[in-house]
Formats: structure tokens, sequence, C-alpha cells
């Protein structure tokens, strides 16, 4: 059985889609801007949704999230919906589960010894973030017994057809460490 470690937090729910020109999207200026690309870090702030539904996470209240492009850093389509976009660009988009996270897989669940939980007083339907062998996973809660906890590894928004609001910050290019180690630097990025 593999062994797993816990870090007690909630799950952050978070592709080409229908684009749809945003209410708030600014006109580009006239001045040259660098487009979104492969190998480019992209500044941006979004707010998710499930198709139809209300908001479920934003970023406005915080720094804006940075990704390298082209290194699987986000999920697939709404990348793809990104790219050849400028700084100043808002922009709205539609993306399936199938380019999000992926369909809901029936059977997927784990059981995992409570002790891997730590102390953290956990109910069903809890989502949180598991330490695997494989680097942390989002899963539900499904079932807490006295000594082991069954869950559902499926990604909490797995099945979902989602919606993104997306204003684009900041346009720059990689430096090189960033594109070898496959992710950014510095403010919103990773820190070494």
């Amino acid at each position: 059985m593999r062994r797993f470690r816990m870090a007690a937090m909630m799950a952050a729910h978070p592709a080409a889609g229908k684009v749809v020109p945003s209410p708030a999207s600014r006109q580009p200026s006239t001045e040259l801007r660098m487009k979104i690309e492969k190998d480019r870090v992209v500044r941006f702030h979004y707010t998710v949704s499930e198709v139809g539904q209300e908001p479920i996470e934003s970023s406005k209240d915080r720094e804006p999230l940075a990704i390298l492009i082209g290194h699987g850093n986000i999920i697939p389509g709404l990348e793809a919906a990104m790219m050849d976009k400028e700084a100043g660009e808002s922009f709205g988009v539609d993306v399936a589960s199938a380019d999000a996270y992926g369909e809901r897989r029936e059977g997927l669940t784990q059981r995992v010894p409570k002790k891997h939980f730590g102390n953290t007083r956990l109910v069903p339907g809890q989502q949180v973030i598991l330490q695997t062998n494989f680097g942390p996973r989002a899963v539900t809660v499904q079932k807490v017994g006295m000594t082991v906890v069954d869950v559902d590894l499926n990604h909490p928004m797995a099945g979902k057809d989602l919606h993104f609001d997306v204003e684009i910050i900041e346009v720059r290019e990689a430096g090189e460490e960033e594109v070898q180690h496959g992710h950014v630097h510095g403010d919103g990025g990773h820190h070494h």
C-alpha cells in the first residue's frame, strides 16, 4: 500500500473552449505588446465557476497567478485560450471538463491510514490536499473510520465544465532557469 502524507488545507478550485469577449475587455494600445506563447511568463487574475453557476474562486483579492506557458502549469483548455493574448486584455472562456480536470472516474478511491491526516478534523465531503509519492493531490473525504479514511482521488472539479474570466496583467520572456525548471521563479511563482 502506498504511503501518504497530508497537508491540511482546502483544495484550490482552480482546455480549449469557446472564448467570449468580457464586458470589461480593454482595447489594446497601439504600442507593440508581447503576445502569450510557449516559454513566456504570464501574470493574470482569474475568476472560475461551473458553467452557468456562481463563482467558486477568484484571485482578485491577492497577487496575480504567475505561470510559465507550455509547461503544464495550468489546465490545457485555459492555457490554449490564453495563447496570442497580450497584457491588458480580458476575456471569458468556457472549458469542457475533458480540457480542464478530466472526466470523473468511478471507483477512483483509496483507503488511507488516519494517522497521515494528523490532528485534522475530517468530515465527509471535505476537500483536502493529500501529499502523495507523486506530489500533492486534491482529494475529497468520503468516509472517516476509527483508523482509516476513504478518499475520492478524482480532482474535486473533475467532470465539470468550467467558466473562467481572465485579466492578463503581464507577459514577459521567461528566464533560462525558469524554462529549464519548467516553472516561474519570483513574484507570484515558485521560490527556491
